[in-house]
């Protein structure tokens, strides 16, 4: 999959400056991989002109209800007490899944093992063995795993808690809104695409983005709509893109991982 969206990144960093080749992609092309990969054949920063920050989502913090671990707080301690001794899994090296937890890791001063899966249902089929003890994941991949107990949900990484799961509590009131993780989707143009063709498929996104349809459908899969200007989308894909390097230096991830 991160071959894919690499490829995909490439082709439109060649496309023709017309509006009419697009990239539609997660965190990894616009904003992470520039920092987890030694080299990269393109510079999104230059290649990709942002056009519109499409739908963001958080992440559920799950762990193995045999742990008897019913809070995040209890969650911290636990970890603590056994420094190296618990895993956590990931869908891959570099993923939202791996980053959130590195980010957890350096900020909380705590001490888990990586393993990280070739994608989502290995890694929720080790969770739900007991091979792996924890785990960030998307909301709706958990969430029926979680009503049928066997994942205790203790924090959502968002400033508000998500409308899935309104019982969990969110990073920010746990105390830990520095914590926020969103995965997020993105639309963005071949860099030189004139100004005025940015603005026009911006505005038509923002249009049929914050339509009921589109913002039902992508709720039921975890997503809230943001469908923004290309300006803020920039910002957007700084501050990530300084936020991310900076867990990526401290935790060593790479690509390879």
């Amino acid at each position: 999959m991160k071959t894919l969206k690499l490829l995909l990144a490439i082709v439109l960093a060649k496309a023709a400056r017309d509006g009419y080749t697009l990239l539609v992609s997660t965190n990894g092309v616009f904003a992470i991989n520039k920092a987890l990969y030694k080299s990269m054949p393109f510079d999104p920063d230059k290649d990709i002109a942002p056009v519109s920050l499409l739908a963001t989502a958080p992440q559920m913090l799950v762990v193995n209800p045999s742990l008897g671990l019913r809070d995040f707080k209890a969650f911290l301690e636990h970890v603590r007490r056994n420094p190296g001794k618990l895993s956590y899994g990931s869908v891959g090296a570099g993923s939202a899944s791996h980053l959130t937890m590195e980010l957890l890791k350096s900020d909380a001063g705590v001490s888990l093992v990586h393993v990280p899966y070739k994608g989502f249902p290995p890694a929720v089929t080790d969770m739900l063995s007991g091979n792996i003890q924890a785990m960030f994941a998307i909301v709706p991949g958990v969430l029926p795993h979680v009503k049928a107990g066997k994942m205790n949900g203790i924090a959502v990484t968002a400033l508000k808690r998500s409308e899935l799961a309104p019982e969990v509590p969110s990073v920010a009131e746990l105390g830990y809104p520095q914590l926020e993780s969103l995965a997020w989707i993105g639309l963005g143009a071949p860099s030189g695409t004139p100004p005025e063709i940015i603005a026009r498929l911006a505005d038509e996104t923002a249009r049929q983005m914050k339509s009921a349809e589109a913002r039902s459908l992508l709720g039921r899969q975890g997503f809230d709509v943001v469908a923004g200007t290309p300006q803020d989308f920039g910002k957007w894909i700084s501050a990530e893109s300084k936020k991310w390097a900076r867990v990526i230096r401290a935790s060593g991830a790479t690509a390879d991982q």
